[in-house]
């Protein structure tokens, strides 16, 4: 018989993960996450919390959505093309946290659960990352997600400990997999339009049923968690580093690219606009301020330099003496 995931576990798991991290951010900055709850008409809907102009952050958002449709939109098929016309339903949470301190590096965390087709659909097997293959007429899911760090300025220090928490979150599930993980990170965060890294990597993994419904749950759920362990030290480290106008200026430079990542090629944004999702927890993760100055290039030997020149480029951190 095949398994049916199990959606209603999902569910209290992700609600409680947003839970679990707006109560740990607020905590850090001392300002209250606004919640907003919103419905689609396709069906579904979620809850998205934002936190404005705060000691620490100056624009985090946290949300929690859980939508579903009858016919999937043409960027969620477009990898998986015997998927066309099948009823879907996901869930997910996405959080990105843009602090006001340019010495405190950008983040973004995301999991989500996808399920489509009925039961009795048939389907071949997914070519590709990942294996997402169902048993014989049950239906196509799979998880995904992971955490990723975008400096405006490099640290070693702080490269290694994102790393090496991200290479624990996933061990217990199997040695290949953060080097797996790791370089579809690097693969999937980059500016393909500029030959540029949008940061220094982490986690990223797609399309995942390798495992099987309660372990790829929970290898999911795992890596969620070490969120905050990865991240909340580097803010503790970083906040209280004196900047002036020069940093400042610069972490909006960078935030421009993370703007033109996020606009450009997440797959993530392209699905939530073209399945009617709403669009303001869609573009929740957009920076609240951000500059392009034509043909910028940073000077030579600079702090900004030494993060294009050492920190953009894929390296194997978690193994840094």
């Amino acid at each position: 018989m095949p398994v049916i995931p199990n959606v209603a576990r999902v569910k209290k798991s992700f609600l409680r993960l947003q839970d679990a991290i707006t109560a740990a951010l607020e905590a850090a900055d001392g300002a209250r996450f606004s919640e907003d709850a919103w419905h689609r008409t396709e069906g579904g809907g979620g809850r998205t919390r934002i936190l404005a102009d705060g000691t620490v952050f100056e624009k985090a958002g946290v949300s929690y959505s859980h939508v579903m449709g009858a016919q999937l939109p043409a960027s969620a098929t477009a990898h998986r093309p015997e998927l066309a016309g099948q009823p879907w339903e996901a869930l997910g949470v996405s959080l990105v946290v843009h602090p006001r301190n340019p010495y405190v590096p950008t983040s973004h965390m995301n999991v989500r659960f996808f399920m489509a087709g009925a039961p009795e659909a048939e389907s071949p097997p997914s070519p590709g990352f990942g294996v997402a293959n169902r048993p014989p007429g049950g239906p196509v899911w799979w998880f995904g997600g992971g955490f990723d760090l975008t400096p405006s300025y490099g640290f070693v220090e702080d490269a290694v400990h994102w790393h090496r928490i991200a290479r624990g979150a996933v061990a217990p599930f199997g040695e290949s997999l953060y080097p797996r993980f790791k370089r579809a990170c690097d693969d999937y965060f980059f500016l393909r339009h500029r030959g540029e890294a949008r940061g220094i990597g982490g986690l990223f993994f797609d399309d995942f049923n390798e495992l099987g419904f309660e372990r790829s749950h929970a290898l999911a759920c795992e890596v969620a968690n070490a969120y905050l362990q990865a991240y909340l030290p580097i803010v503790t480290r970083r906040r209280e580093t004196p900047y002036g106008e020069r940093e400042r200026r610069f972490q909006l430079l960078r935030r421009g690219r993370y703007a033109e990542f996020n606009l450009v090629w997440d797959r993530g944004t392209l699905f939530g606009l073209q399945s009617g999702g709403r669009t303001e927890s869609v573009l929740m993760s957009l920076p609240p301020l951000v500059r392009w100055d034509y043909a910028w290039q940073p000077d030579p030997g600079s702090a900004e330099s030494r993060l294009v020149d050492e920190f953009l480029k894929p390296r194997d951190w978690a193994d840094h003496p």
